[in-house]
């Protein structure tokens, strides 16, 4: 499972002209499930997600996690992490999970999220999203369970 964050000041999410997710300060998500993810690579992202140190410390070091900074997290599926564009000029998708998988695990994470952190926001999965941020530093990593 790939997931790469961006620490920000706020963030939202469109379908259809409608706000559907957004947050203020916190960790914008990408979420990407590939065809070999699990339950368990799920819960391994999502510890890793919130345990995460990418917020400053009264030195303005990067030493606190997301909730330790009482931020939020709002979680977007995006199928086109797990692409492969190491040749060519078109990506690859066949690492990428079927739809059916990848719902299922999205579903799973977003469920696992709303137990063990708030506030806590989502996209929709497979829907044409409008995603706005203001990227904080900017500071953005990409994550693997």
């Amino acid at each position: 499972m790939l997931g790469l964050i961006q620490r920000v000041r706020r963030a939202s999410v469109e379908v259809e002209d409608q706000t559907v997710g957004a947050i203020d300060g916190g960790i914008l998500l990408l979420l990407g499930v590939q065809k070999h993810d699990t339950r368990a690579s799920a819960d391994a992202l999502l510890k890793k997600v919130l345990a995460y140190r990418i917020f400053a410390d009264e030195q303005g070091k990067m030493n606190l996690n997301v909730q330790q900074a009482g931020g939020g997290v709002l979680v977007v599926s995006q199928f086109t992490l797990a692409a492969d564009t190491r040749k060519g000029l078109r990506p690859s998708f066949s690492s990428a999970a079927p739809p059916s998988l990848a719902e299922e695990l999205y579903d799973y994470f977003v469920e696992q999220l709303h137990k063990h952190h708030s506030p806590a926001a989502t996209g929709e999965f497979a829907a044409d999203m409008q995603v706005s941020l203001i990227n904080d530093g900017p500071v953005t990593f990409m994550l693997e369970s």
